[in-house]
């Protein structure tokens, strides 16, 4: 049965067939929705597309549930400052779920995104701040509904999916990428001390006396390692916005990348992506150039784990001319270098091409497993859908979907 915008379940029994008829009755929690506890004394919500000023709704429940809240004017910035959305005539910025006294219970984000395969565009849609309260989780389910039944969408994808949400993926007949290890990081320590002070936190020891100890036994241990990269390299600088040379390289990049899949990196698109934690202060760029132009960049955002007192920068996105593949740790090397400087107690990289993954695994003998993973993806056709069971045709990174929005 099919819902239109706005729509309401008609009875509880309804909606109890509707989950039983696709097999997710037993559902277990997704994203931050909680115990159902007197799920079945509350009625049905109410379902429509959101709309601006939605925000207070929905960053209270977002702070409800720890989510991490956007300012007003970062989160319409998603819509009114992207160049895609501003060619579309008609594009939900999402979907929220309204109680009895109209009060938002639940909302999924609908961003949408450029991307190219072999040359061809296409539009690409990415949730984001999926939440619903705890009495309602079960509609949980029509938000989803809404975000892949929607129309002129090419691509879906998702790549902040946690293993409460993974099933629902795939309910929507949602796959993993097939590209890269998306349930695993990589990581450099460059804050010994902080570092191992957070993993005793971690624990439950707190920030005790035996991280200084644990610090230095973790230095020795990586030193000895003589594994990470630690040649400077001139050619590498810190970059403070996306100007002309990333236009440039843009064109070069993809006329070189045919019968691939690539998000749109064209300077207004960066910009549009990163602009707001570069003006915080919160995203660097690396470049490496020589006499020919810009011939690689690295994307680094922090990331940090406030509860545990990590600082943490990711490598969110890491982009190379053809044949210029010893750039990577040249920008690796710059980049802890910056964390060094700033404080940071790592940098992590998670994701990104089998290639890429295993020189970026080359240079750091550490890593950990995540509970899930990450990245999953529905193609709207069986033509686009079989081309992208090709790993070859995949350069994925955290730039792909809602994960450094």
């Amino acid at each position: 049965m099919a819902y239109a915008k706005g729509a309401k379940y008609n009875s509880a029994e309804e909606h109890r067939l509707n989950l039983q008829a696709t097999g997710l009755q037993n559902l277990p929690e997704v994203g931050t929705i909680g115990s159902t506890s007197g799920a079945a004394r509350a009625k049905a919500p109410r379902m429509r597309p959101a709309c601006f000023e939605d925000y207070v709704g929905i960053s209270s429940l977002e702070s409800q549930y720890r989510l991490r809240s956007k300012s007003s004017e970062d989160w319409e910035h998603l819509w009114l400052g992207n160049p895609l959305w501003r060619t579309l005539s008609e594009w939900p910025i999402g979907w929220v779920l309204q109680d009895q006294s109209e009060q938002i219970v639940g909302h999924i984000g609908n961003v949408p995104l450029a991307y190219e395969f072999d040359g061809r565009p296409l539009i690409a849609a990415t949730s984001r701040s999926f939440v619903v309260d705890a009495r309602f989780r079960s509609y949980s389910f029509s938000l989803l509904r809404a975000f892949f039944g929607q129309p002129g969408v090419d691509l879906f994808l998702n790549t902040s999916v946690n293993e409460k949400a993974a099933r629902l993926q795939t309910s929507f007949g949602a796959v993993r990428v097939p590209s890269g290890q998306w349930d695993r990081a990589v990581f450099w320590i460059t804050g010994y001390q902080g570092f191992a002070a957070s993993v005793l936190a971690r624990r439950g020891g707190g920030q005790s006396f035996g991280s200084p100890l644990a610090g230095a036994a973790l230095f020795l241990q990586d030193k000895w390692s003589n594994l990470h990269p630690r040649q400077g390299d001139e050619r590498v600088e810190i970059c403070r916005s996306f100007d002309e040379r990333f236009e440039h390289f843009w064109e070069v990049f993809r006329s070189s990348s045919s019968g691939q899949l690539q998000a749109v990196r064209s300077a207004q698109y960066l910009q549009w992506h990163f602009g707001p934690s570069l003006r915080r202060g919160e995203t660097s760029i690396l470049t490496h150039q020589d006499s020919t132009g810009l011939t690689a960049y690295a994307v680094l955002s922090r990331d940090d784990n406030e509860e545990f007192g990590l600082h943490r920068l990711r490598l969110v996105d890491l982009q190379f001319l053809p044949g210029r593949e010893s750039s990577i740790e040249a920008l690796v090397a710059a980049a802890l270098a910056l964390c060094q400087r700033e404080g940071i107690h790592m940098l992590e990289a998670v994701g990104f091409s089998a290639a890429v993954g295993e020189r970026l695994s080359q240079l750091s003998r550490h890593s950990r497993k995540l509970s899930s993973w990450r990245y999953f993806y529905k193609a709207d056709n069986d033509a686009l859908a079989t081309a992208l069971t090709d790993a070859r045709v995949w350069n994925p990174t955290c730039y792909d979907g809602d994960s450094s929005l």
